[in-house]
């Protein structure tokens, strides 16, 4: 819930740079994890629920800028 908020408040330029950095974040991760076990591997599915949330919150965008 506080990061929906977060995401809601950051401009769209801002969203898809947070994004961006969100699955480059992501690929080192899953990289990283496949060479040597991660400390916690629960990283990789938060960093995966963030770059979905991201994405939704764009699409929203894109849906309310068409109406």
């Amino acid at each position: 819930m506080k990061n929906e908020v977060v995401l809601k408040e950051l401009s769209t330029a801002e969203l898809k740079e947070r994004l961006e950095n969100e699955r480059a974040n992501y690929q080192k991760m899953v990289m990283s994890h496949a060479v040597s076990p991660l400390e916690n591997s629960n990283k990789i599915k938060e960093s995966r629920k963030n770059i979905a949330r991201c994405l939704t919150e764009l699409r929203a965008r894109e849906i309310a800028a068409q109406k």
